[in-house]
């Protein structure tokens, strides 16, 4: 490999993080993120001559979301409404906050700060953003989420000026309409720690009654990809019957955040099994003092959040 190619591949790499936040954004699912990555660099290398100056960053970003564009084509891929929360994305995946850290401000470009802030990563606004067509999707993400201008955003898209600017007002009215039932919390807190460390504690113990009193009347969970929901302390009351009452085995959590939210990593040691295993995360929306939603996802993505497979049985001192 030439000098040059190689500046150039050492380029890329260096906004691999911050294209994967975007890719995620747009498609709600990281490891869907991670192939598009992939296509983005590819195109990248393969159009590499026709970079004609001026912010790589952005150029990056505009090859990145129309490979995003056309997965999306591909996959034909809509919601139609968002009553149940989660129920309806099976393909959505949490993010790790460790690796949201990760993302760079490029020297000599603007900062990419905005692209870990949580009010665009929360689960709640990736939900929301899936009702949108993806075209507006796009438009909604480069113009609120990295603040560029309508231009940028038409240029960057192949189409008009005037056509970005309808695509965004149409995308605003729906983000809109969801706004007062999907608002993210403004900043991380620390109650939120405390919350989490109770919701640890009472489940580790299998406290039925400590765990209900710590989420609201209303409390939502759901299991993506699955299509399981419960809504309200009497479902609630059910499924902590069913994981505590007739125990798989003895569970061991682990704290950590995904989407800029307070997350529980759940360890399982079945009968008879000499280690606690990796079974599933949960990740906690909070309003006020109470828990209001629990999102649960498999241990797929364990490795990315930086955590082991398995813990052994002496973990957590006990």
């Amino acid at each position: 490999m030439s000098t040059q190619n190689a500046d150039f591949t050492a380029r890329i790499e260096r906004h691999r993080r911050e294209i994967h936040v975007h890719c995620y954004r747009m498609l709600g699912s990281y490891e869907e993120a991670e192939d598009l990555v992939q296509e983005t660099f590819l195109r990248a290398w393969d159009k590499r001559a026709t970079f004609a100056g001026g912010s790589f960053r952005a150029w990056l970003y505009r090859i990145a979301t129309n490979a995003c564009l056309d997965a999306l084509r591909r996959s034909r891929r809509r919601v139609p409404t968002l009553d149940r929360s989660f129920v309806e994305l099976p393909w959505i995946q949490p993010y790790p906050d460790r690796l949201l850290d990760e993302v760079p401000s490029p020297e000599g470009e603007e900062p990419a700060a905005v692209v870990v802030a949580r009010e665009t990563i929360e689960l709640a606004f990736l939900a929301v953003i899936q009702l949108l067509p993806a075209r507006q999707r796009a438009v909604t993400i480069l113009r609120d989420v990295l603040d560029w201008s309508a231009a940028e955003t038409a240029d960057a898209l192949g189409i008009s000026v005037a056509a970005a600017n309808s695509a965004l007002q149409r995308a605003r009215a729906t983000l809109a309409e969801r706004a007062e039932r999907e608002r993210p919390v403004a900043q991380p807190s620390a109650y939120e720690q405390e919350l989490l460390a109770a919701f640890i504690d009472m489940h580790e113990r299998g406290d039925k009654d400590a765990a209900l009193a710590v989420v609201r009347e209303d409390i939502r969970v759901t299991m993506p990809p699955h299509p399981y929901f419960y809504e309200g302390i009497p479902a609630m009351r059910e499924l902590l019957a069913r994981a505590f009452d007739e125990p798989l085995g003895e569970w061991r959590l682990v704290p950590t955040r995904a989407n800029r939210m307070p997350t529980a990593a759940s360890y399982l040691r079945l009968p008879g099994d000499t280690v606690f295993r990796a079974f599933k995360f949960d990740v906690l929306r909070v309003e006020g003092d109470k828990i209001v939603e629990i999102t649960t996802f498999g241990p797929e993505l364990f490795g990315a959040f930086g955590l082991p497979l398995t813990l052994p049985s002496s973990s957590a001192g006990r």
